[in-house]
């Protein structure tokens, strides 16, 4: 079993004598494919807003078993490695009819059923297909792929993703021109809506303009008898589009909608992780699998991770492998926590496909960054230091004072953290605080590790929640200690965002 699995079923066996987290992600953490597929719309209580009895009058019944059986058939054709994709794909369907329900049916309700059942028979059909070229579908919209002049392709995307009425529905029509780049990706930019207006001239007070005027770049690529659509850039929202005010549903995995009599050719290759994609874990692991910038990431990680190890002493190869358990639990549930952002508190129930993708990516390539930039050979605290929950830069000025700023947080909590703000002189190689009290914040080395507020541990477990005790460093959490333990990181683009990834 590979290094990272190991690891991953370490953590979830500690997960089981931790308390129960009142966040209760456990369903959201699992593979959507492990979920069951049959769609629950229809058959419920009559407490529920689509009762078997309104089901029934209007015939939505029918078109959910219709649905069902469908889905049955289609999964069946479907090729190993794809199948738990094809199966998170109809779990999304059913989360975003069951949304439906809870906020009044839209008027084309019984459209958007017949739909599915349509799209999934024209899937069962679509296996095999050898280009880029036709018809592209998923639960939240399909893709045309056409030959442009050049040797790249033309895409026009329509995402339909109905959650309810009005202000619950995900409309977006727009047009991308891809060419051939480097990775066996097509790469190319989201084209301006045909009437859309003028944008506003940037300035340094319209952010708004400023934002708008950014392209926003779309990659396609095969990923086995999937397509693979990534937007990246910023807004995913853009009130300037009439035809698409948001685009983070277009990035996902669609598939091919029928058979094509296209004769173009595409590496249809999958590019398998460290671990088996037919049966992933969770949803992270579902999304590395459909992805094959972030299956490549995992089997770099795998390499920089075996390449490292030999080369410690022993008291930091003991801390980082305890820190890669942590590590590991966080991009467990990464995907989750930014597919259904709780802070968007108006749409969190909407699939934030574009935001969970990216910071999986993100978190990926943090750690990457650490393992391949890892400074063993680091004298002294200042530079970059970072662990799986924690991040600090020390800085020093040409007079010798000493700056710190990072934070240490807790994985899928965005409320609740520490903050260090810290500032101070070297003393024989010590570092002291500026900043008197009680409790007065440490850095310290050890072996090649930084030791930030050793002594927090002890002050912690004294704390009185509600209290204005000078000793809290973590201001949301009075009983929650700042000490963490850090490991050397050269600079690196993919370590330079703090938060924003957390």
């Amino acid at each position: 079993m590979p290094a990272f699995r190991r690891f991953a079923a370490l953590a979830a066996a500690m997960s089981l004598l931790a308390p129960v987290n009142a966040r209760a992600m456990d369903d959201a953490i699992a593979a959507g494919s492990r979920h069951p597929t049959a769609l629950k719309a229809c058959k419920g209580s009559e407490d529920d807003t689509l009762t078997p009895a309104l089901c029934n009058k209007a015939g939505y019944d029918r078109l959910v078993a219709a649905i069902d059986t469908t889905f049955t058939a289609t999964l069946a054709k479907t090729p190993a490695n794809i199948r738990p994709l094809l199966r998170r794909d109809e779990v999304w369907f059913d989360e975003m009819i069951l949304a439906a329900g809870e906020d009044g049916l839209p008027d084309d309700f019984a459209d958007t059923l017949r739909r599915r059942a349509t799209t999934l028979a024209d899937i069962g059909n679509g296996f095999g297909r050898a280009g880029y070229a036709g018809h592209w579908v998923n639960a939240l919209g399909k893709l045309d792929v056409t030959a442009a002049d050049g040797g790249g392709y033309r895409l026009a995307v329509e995402i339909l993703a109905v959650y309810g009425a009005d202000d619950r529905r995900r409309e977006c029509k727009v047009a991308a021109q891809v060419q051939a780049n480097s990775g066996g990706w097509l790469t190319g930019t989201v084209l301006p809506d045909e009437d859309q207006p003028a944008p506003a001239k940037a300035t340094p007070d319209n952010a708004q303009a400023e934002a708008a005027a950014q392209p926003i770049t779309i990659k396609i690529r095969r990923q086995g008898d999937t397509l693979r659509v990534v937007v990246s850039g910023q807004p995913f929202e853009d009130g300037n589009r009439p035809n698409c005010k948001s685009m983070f549903q277009i990035t996902g995995s669609y598939f091919a909608d029928g058979k094509d009599n296209a004769t173009d050719k595409a590496d249809i290759g999958f590019v398998t992780p460290t671990f088996d994609c037919t049966r992933p874990e969770n949803a992270s692991d579902e999304e590395i699998c459909a992805d094959p910038d972030l299956a490549d990431n995992d089997r770099r990680l795998n390499r920089a991770w075996k390449a490292l190890l030999p080369r410690l002493d022993d008291a930091t190869r003991r801390a980082l492998i305890e820190d890669q358990r942590g590590w590991v639990h966080a991009q467990t549930e990464q995907y989750s926590e930014f597919l259904h952002p709780g802070w968007e508190k108006l749409t969190s129930f909407m699939h934030h496909t574009a935001g969970g993708r990216d910071k999986l990516n993100q978190l990926q390539r943090e750690r990457i960054a650490l393992f391949e930039g890892f400074d063993d050979k680091r004298t002294g605290i200042v530079g970059i230091w970072i662990a799986h929950n924690a991040i600090i830069n020390v800085t020093a000025d040409k007079d010798g004072a000493i700056s710190a700023r990072g934070w240490k947080w807790m994985q899928g909590d965005w409320k609740d953290f520490c903050d260090y703000d810290m500032s101070g002189d070297l003393a024989g190689g010590v570092f002291r605080s500026g900043v008197k009290g009680n409790n007065p914040d440490t850095l310290e080395r050890d072996h090649a590790m930084l030791i930030v507020n050793r002594q927090d541990d002890a002050f912690a477990k004294k704390r009185k929640p509600g209290t204005d005790e000078d000793e809290w460093k973590c201001k949301r959490l009075p009983s929650y200690s700042s000490t963490a333990r850090l490991f050397p990181a050269r600079p690196s683009p993919d370590i330079g965002d703090f938060d924003s990834i957390r």
